[in-house]
């Protein structure tokens, strides 16, 4: 009977295959892809580079559903979530306090949107609240009333759980003062309404009279837009300070630094670990030549130093040891080794111990020989990073003095010329002239999206080619620029980005008359 012929199975023993780093790698990559991307879409359909017909971003006319050929109306901003008008606080404080007060009154005015901007929209749904709060002062007890009047002289009503009320209030002043808090739920627009102070008594005057009218104003501008129509986003309190954080010019630098900054941190951990194998490899040949020359078989100096400690290289020399027990040959193991690190410095000496190894060297000779010329490599790479770690110092100062420069002309420079508004005539239409140069109006927030462009791409330049003089690759380069580009979105958010320079309108103000008089008795309807 003819035997059966024998069948050979290889088995890789050097399983399992867990090195995800790629795959990790390739995930990162495509995950900042998508969101760097979409960031830089943000920025892009939010900036003038696309126009529209209406005016409004392009993003606006998307999620708003506004058809762009057609100019948009308040009704049309209030019935998108994102376009809505809240009201702003404007606050009148009486400068010095009125003395002597029998009776005294000044006018003033309230600002809100006028017919022509509302269109159909309801004004009933913009309640514009008025508060007063005084302090009146007397040796004495001293009745007094204070009145809000409208543009014809009568007390203001309105009705709540059916009861009616006056715009007007009393109490007493006293020595330490005699307070009042009058609030009315909704004041109209207008031009003339007074607040005035009555001393009940008509033998006795009030000392002192201090105030202060607080009204919620409809400017008929967006929380989220500035006075451009360019996209600002939500305000955010950060420890009492205001800040824009998701103003279209921001989603420019967190596009570019989420592209490039989380798959560079993680290639560079990758790189600091494989490092960290290459600073002990030299250690471990030369260990494993002296166990050599000491007479043990390789299996045995192996198996020897898994138990000695090189710290990252701890796992690879464990394992090593492991497939020599397993009878697999030393060349092959240290071959699996070098594709596993897969550094040129490790597969350098690893072929150099092969080919001579095959030619039939003293392998403790080789050994010590590939730990001497590993160490020599590492040495003068350390010695290449304490060479250019000046230079690269040197870069960080120069993008560091570059960007307190625009900050401070971003802080002081613009602000102070912003406000100039000449016209062919100079001064005399509220310009300013230094000597024979008139200084003409100039558009703040297009200096600042122009000094913001310009730090971001410095900080993309000048990080980039400090990465690479210090270890030649560019994730190095990349991880240095993400710094660079936090440092100066941190910078333009917390000091430059002021409202004014961002194109946000203070709420108009209340504009009190210059005077003051002695108020007829109020009507009273």
């Amino acid at each position: 009977m003819a035997r059966k012929k024998k069948t050979r199975i290889n088995v890789d023993l050097d399983l399992p295959k867990d090195d995800t780093v790629m795959i990790k790698l390739y995930a990162i990559v495509g995950l900042t892809l998508l969101l760097g991307i979409s960031s830089l879409g943000f920025w892009i359909i939010n900036t003038d580079f696309v126009p529209t017909q209406n005016g409004n971003p392009m993003f606006i006319n998307m999620y708003c559903k506004f058809d762009p050929k057609f100019q948009t109306t308040y009704s049309d901003n209030q019935s998108c979530d994102i376009l809505q008008d809240t009201p702003s606080p404007s606050t009148w404080e009486s400068v010095d306090p009125w003395r002597g007060v029998g009776a005294r009154g000044q006018d003033f005015d309230v600002p809100g949107l006028d017919n022509d901007t509302l269109g159909t929209y309801p004004r009933s749904l913009l309640a514009q609240q008025m508060s007063v709060t005084c302090k009146v002062k007397d040796s004495k007890p001293v009745p007094f009333t204070v009145e809000i009047r409208d543009p014809d002289g009568y007390l203001m009503t309105w009705y709540d759980s059916s009861l009616k009320h006056y715009s007007n209030a009393t109490n007493t002043a006293k020595a330490r003062g005699g307070g009042c808090d009058l609030v009315i739920p909704d004041v109209q627009p207008g031009e003339g309404y007074t607040i005035a102070f009555i001393s009940n008594d008509k033998d006795e005057t009030l000392d002192t009279v201090e105030f202060a009218i607080t009204i919620d104003v409809y400017d008929g501008i967006p929380d989220n837009m500035n006075n451009k129509s360019l996209w600002i986003g939500p305000e955010v309190d950060f420890g009492g300070i205001s800040l824009r954080p998701y103003i279209f010019l921001n989603w420019f630098g967190f596009g570019i630094f989420i592209l490039i900054y989380p798959a560079s941190v993680f290639w560079e951990k990758q790189m600091k670990a494989l490092n960290e194998v290459e600073e002990k490899f030299p250690d471990f040949l030369r260990d494993l030549a002296e166990y050599w020359k000491g007479g043990l078989s390789m299996t045995v100096a192996v198996q020897t130093l898994a138990n000695s400690e090189y710290g990252a290289l701890n796992h690879d020399v464990k394992k090593m040891a492991n497939q020599i027990s397993w009878g697999i040959a030393f060349e092959i193991v240290i071959n699996q080794f070098a594709d596993r690190v897969g550094t040129p410095l490790v597969k350098r000496a690893i072929s150099l111990i092969n080919e001579a190894n095959r030619a039939g060297g003293k392998i403790s000779d080789i050994l010590v020989t590939a730990a001497n010329d590993s160490r020599e490599i590492k040495f003068l790479e350390a010695e290449r990073v304490r060479a250019i770690s000046s230079y690269i110092a040197v870069i960080w100062v120069s993008y560091m003095v570059f960007l307190l420069v625009i900050i401070m002309m971003g802080k002081i420079f613009i602000p102070a010329i912003a406000g100039s508004n000449a016209g062919d005539s100079g001064e005399e239409e509220g310009g300013a002239s230094i000597g024979n140069m008139q200084i003409r109006s100039i558009d703040a927030l297009f200096f600042i999206t122009v000094f913001y462009y310009g730090v971001t791409m410095q900080a993309l330049g000048n990080g980039t080619m400090a990465g690479l003089m210090a270890t030649g690759r560019i994730t190095t380069g990349f991880k240095i620029a993400g710094q660079m580009i936090v440092v100066g979105i941190l910078g333009f958010n917390f000091i430059v980005y002021e409202p004014q320079l961002i194109g946000l309108s203070p709420p108009p103000d209340l504009n009190p008359s210059t005077g003051t008089y002695t108020p007829s008795p109020a009507y009273i309807p």
